[in-house]
């Protein structure tokens, strides 16, 4: 009787340490997006786009984005005054990755034409983890300046 108590005792404790040891306390990344826009670019060579990720559960990253409007997407990030092509961007746990003039951004680069004021540019944004998610570019003014 003593040993099948300690049998059970030692099963309960390894399937309960294999139960806490299957998730971090997070839950899957979520992400929301706001606020996304392009301005107006000058020619169809190349178009900026600017939006904000919400991410409400675990971190994530920020992977590939893809258009049927565009040869290319690629994601840069900003530090100081340098600008780089970058493969991600990370989004925190419960927080945010803001694309934004003067800071990260997305380029599109070889639009198939000329966006004008008013027309709406589809992106897909993928991550590491979480689900792709759909994103639509208003283009805007190339002046708008989104309220903060």
């Amino acid at each position: 009787m003593n040993r099948r108590t300690a049998l059970t005792a030692a099963l309960a404790l390894t399937a309960s340490l294999a139960l806490a040891g299957c998730g971090t306390g997070e839950s899957d990344p979520q992400m929301t997006v706001e606020g996304a826009y392009m301005p107006q670019p000058v020619t169809q060579d190349m178009a900026g786009g600017f939006l904000t990720i919400k991410n409400s559960g675990a971190a994530d990253k920020l992977t590939a984005v893809t258009t049927n409007e565009a040869k290319s997407v690629t994601i840069h990030k900003t530090a100081g005054n340098k600008m780089e092509q970058v493969e991600s961007l990370p989004i925190p746990a419960g927080g945010e990755l803001r694309l934004e003039r003067g800071g990260n951004h997305l380029m599109l680069m070889g639009m198939k034409h000329k966006p004008a004021k008013s027309d709406v540019i589809r992106v897909q944004l993928q991550f590491a983890h979480a689900e792709p998610v759909d994103v639509d570019l208003p283009v805007k003014a190339a002046d708008y300046q989104p309220k903060k």
